[in-house]
């Protein structure tokens, strides 16, 4: 799946069938669904990949303190980009897996 399609697909009523736990969270938050979202990024605390979802996640919710947290659990910085910059990037990582 190219980046464009992950896109073009948030504007459909389900997900598509292929992707992986960490693309369809990005698709629930897209979506308005945080919650959704949250719990995936929850589901494998300590897995690198799920924690920078989750720095995100928190940064999308406004609590700036948590996701700073989630952001150095997952080794990173958090990034000097909007949000929406941040959710390409994440989608485009995690479709290159």
């Amino acid at each position: 799946m190219t980046y464009q399609e992950f896109v073009d697909s948030t504007s459909a009523s389900g997900p598509p069938q292929e992707i992986d736990e960490l693309l369809l969270a990005l698709w629930h938050e897209a979506k308005g669904d945080w919650e959704a979202a949250h719990n995936i990024a929850q589901s494998r605390e300590g897995t690198g990949d799920y924690d920078r979802l989750h720095a995100y996640l928190h940064r999308v919710e406004g609590d700036e303190w948590n996701a700073g947290y989630w952001y150095r659990r997952a080794g990173a910085v958090k990034p000097a980009i909007s949000l929406k910059e941040e959710w390409k990037e994440l989608a485009e990582r995690f479709l290159a897996r």
